[in-house]
């Protein structure tokens, strides 16, 4: 298998980056998954956008150049021969150590893009849907790094494996004040009485407002206007546990899964405890969109 790394194309197992590397070291960096399917990436210049904007906002760089990552990306999928596959792009701030080697004042970046087949997920995922916990930690919306794709996904996997560990399929969590953020891998929606609800993310805030310490997901978007096509209204809102579980249907996005079904949270059920009408509607739609 092939990756491309700064500009190259390498065997993975020649792959390598500086032990000095800001990723490494400090956990510097950022990352997008996206999708492909039938040889076309699923909005990779929305991801690739996002990813700018947040290296752009972070102070990561300003360097990026958007078109020519969608290139490289297309030029290791064909060097893989895939047709579908999970492709990661992970941009790090770079060789701390040319700082002082070369006395630098900036470093370039380290781009490592990655293209495998995609994550197989049981059919029963979809037709029964999956119990989820709620994280013990919280999301605090004014950290600066709130509502970006970073490296630091310690706290997120640290969730997710606990709530493997109590059979659930994904972790909530909520913010310091009680509401409603995402899951650790995932967006989330809600629905009650034919609306769809999602908590309002980094970006969508109106001005004065407490900033939203939620990604705005890719597959997020997607749904939301796939909804709208339908003449479901779509409502942004910050959430609690109580709408949570008075939710008629419950589930999650991403663009590994693209809709995941919720029936229980915890031990209580949501709904009737099967998956809901509405739900299996928009992931038709969207499996449909992606094919």
């Amino acid at each position: 298998m092939k990756v491309w790394l700064n500009g190259k194309l390498i065997d993975r197992d020649d792959a390598r980056i500086s032990i000095f590397d800001a990723g490494l070291q400090h956990g510097v960096g950022l990352f997008e998954t996206m999708l492909m399917r039938n040889s076309r990436l699923f909005r990779a210049k929305a991801h690739m956008e996002r990813l700018a904007d947040s290296a752009k906002q972070l102070l990561l760089t300003e360097r990026l150049r958007t078109d020519s990552l969608i290139e490289a990306i297309e030029l290791i999928i064909k060097e893989n021969g895939l047709s579908d596959a999970r492709v990661r792009l992970t941009i790090t701030g770079g060789d701390l150590n040319l700082l002082q080697s070369q006395a630098k004042s900036a470093v370039d970046p380290t781009i490592l893009i990655v293209a495998q087949p995609p994550t197989q997920y049981p059919d029963s995922f979809f037709e029964k849907g999956v119990r989820v916990a709620i994280a013990d930690g919280r999301d605090n919306p004014f950290h600066p790094m709130a509502g970006h794709k970073t490296l630091n996904y310690w706290p997120r996997i640290r969730a997710l494996q606990t709530a493997g560990g109590a059979g659930a399929g994904e972790a909530l969590w909520f913010t310091v004040s009680n509401h409603l953020a995402s899951g650790c891998v995932s967006n989330i929606f809600l629905v009650k009485d034919g609306t769809l609800f999602t908590p309002i993310a980094r970006g969508e805030e109106q001005q004065g407002a407490i900033p939203s310490c939620v990604l705005p997901g890719i597959t997020r978007r997607a749904i939301i206007e796939l909804a709208e096509q339908k003449d479901v209204t779509c409502l942004t809102r910050m959430l609690d546990i109580e709408d949570l579980l008075g939710a008629d249907e419950v589930f999650l996005t991403n663009s590994s899964w693209g809709v995941l079904p919720v029936v229980s949270v915890e031990k209580e059920a949501i709904g009737d405890g099967a998956v809901g009408g509405l739900t299996q509607t928009l992931r038709d739609a969207w499996l449909e969109l992606t094919a």
